[in-house]
């Protein structure tokens, strides 16, 4: 071979592993901002309680507090008004954006009310709704009262915005 075939064979041979490097930190690139564009997905959080699916359906009127820490577990916390009550208290949020601040979507506390025999009066699935306390179960309202100034400050000491 000449000396000028020599020089020609080894410019092409570099510029095409020119071309091979370029095209591997373009992959590269791409992969980088990929993995950091997935890295901002939305994310849910579950604070507090997790009811059990069809927990609240097996615990009938009438049933022994026994029977309600078997189905639901230990309370959250504990309270008496006229009788024991039991709550259980959740939060779920989210945030659309890695970096950015959680949302609040649903905040629960189900109470399970009972009488001086120690079984269940009445259950309760407490949440916001247009801002405003609701049973999820009876579907009212509480009225101002004993229980509504128990239920405003767990509701308040949950929202964290």
């Amino acid at each position: 071979m000449t000396t000028t075939n020599q020089t020609s064979l080894r410019a092409n041979t570099r510029r095409g592993l020119h071309a091979r490097w370029r095209a591997l930190r373009m992959l590269a690139a791409a992969t980088l901002v990929g993995a950091a564009l997935a890295g901002c997905t939305g994310e849910q959080f579950q604070k507090g309680y997790i009811l059990p699916p069809g927990a609240l359906e097996q615990i009938p009127i009438g049933a022994s507090q026994d029977q309600v820490l078997i189905v639901m577990g230990t309370p959250s916390t504990v309270a008496t008004l006229d009788g024991e009550v039991f709550y259980y208290i959740s939060q779920r949020s989210e945030r659309m954006v890695a970096f950015m601040n959680q949302k609040v979507v649903d905040q629960r506390v189900i109470a399970v009310y009972f009488d001086k025999n120690r079984r269940v009066r009445r259950l309760a699935n407490y949440g916001l709704q247009d801002g405003k306390i609701f049973d999820f179960i009876s579907r009212t309202t509480p009225t101002s009262g004993q229980e509504m100034s128990y239920l405003t400050p767990l509701f308040k000491l949950l929202s964290f915005n």
